[in-house]
């Protein structure tokens, strides 16, 4: 049935066979405009002129019964049967979008306000980092003063230690040597 709408470049085979199969799931019975346009086409591809073909057709529909009027609503229930489709059409399109698209630009926007949250972490340990390295420093050259004042005391009072126990150590000797 496809071809009796013309072999048109450039649209999309899978569409045209949806919609035709909606037009022929949707036929209406007896001779209406579907078969008209399949005579009319019929003519067509003898490369008879449109108008000739046009009237041909329809003689010959007519004596089938079909007239002008009934031509012209046949051929509006099938826009209508076409307009069905494309409103079935854009709801499947909206529930993919929603699908496809909404549902991976929430996920999306989630991971940038994770990532958002991560690196403000990362700049909240690499500050504590930071702060922890300056205390560190800090520290080591407070022990390494604190280390040498108390080395510093520890060898005076090594030197003063021994110096009385050589003034000791002499008294004991003249004591013992004058006494």
């Amino acid at each position: 049935m496809k071809d009796i709408f013309g072999s048109h470049h450039g649209l999309d085979e899978r569409s045209m066979e949806s919609l035709v199969g909606a037009l022929e799931r949707e036929n209406l019975p007896g001779f209406d405009y579907l078969e008209f346009k399949q005579a009319l086409e019929r003519l067509q591809a003898m490369n008879m002129e449109e108008e000739v073909a046009f009237k041909s057709a329809f003689a010959t529909a007519s004596t089938m019964g079909l007239t002008k009027d009934k031509l012209l609503k046949t051929a509006s229930h099938y826009k209508k049967v076409l307009d069905k489709e494309q409103k079935s059409f854009e709801s499947a399109l909206q529930k993919q979008i929603k699908a496809k698209v909404d549902g991976k630009r929430k996920e999306v926007e989630t991971l940038r306000k994770k990532l958002a949250s991560y690196e403000a972490k990362i700049k909240e340990l690499e500050q504590l980092k930071a702060s922890a390295t300056k205390t560190i420093s800090e520290a080591d050259q407070t022990i390494q003063a604190a280390q040498d004042s108390i080395n510093e005391v520890h060898q005076r009072f090594e030197v003063t230690l021994q110096a009385l126990h050589n003034q000791i150590d002499k008294d004991i000797t003249d004591i013992d040597r004058f006494l």
